[in-house]
């Protein structure tokens, strides 16, 4: 068992910050802290992902449609789907990625 706090060590940079929470047999989950107005350009992921909100507001535009996205709510992808995202309000954000995925192809998007 491993208990995580998504509130530790959180800081707002002028980068997106990028931490690995904990991995599983099947998953990576990653929390992403990110302030108002950064962005993630548009990509696809070779595998599924499930993005969660846990604080703040951004604006997730998937193969072209725009959906708002508040604190609490979570969205799921399919692999292959062009998506992007843009924080509207300072935002922690949870990304659950397959265990196949690697850090560095998420550090490359964000960086």
């Amino acid at each position: 068992m491993k208990v995580i706090s998504l509130l530790k060590d959180v800081n707002y940079k002028a980068k997106p910050s990028l931490t690995v929470l904990f991995e599983t047999e099947f998953s990576k989950e990653i929390r992403i802290v990110m302030k108002k107005g950064q962005e993630v350009k548009e990509h696809k992921t070779e595998h599924p992902i499930i993005v969660s909100i846990f604080d703040g507001s951004i604006e997730f535009s998937v193969d072209g449609e725009k959906v708002k996205m508040k604190k609490g709510d979570m969205i799921s992808l399919d692999a292959n789907i062009p998506h992007s995202l843009l924080c509207t309000a300072d935002s922690i954000v949870r990304l659950s990625i397959s265990k196949q995925d690697t850090i560095t192809r998420i550090e490359d998007l964000l960086f």
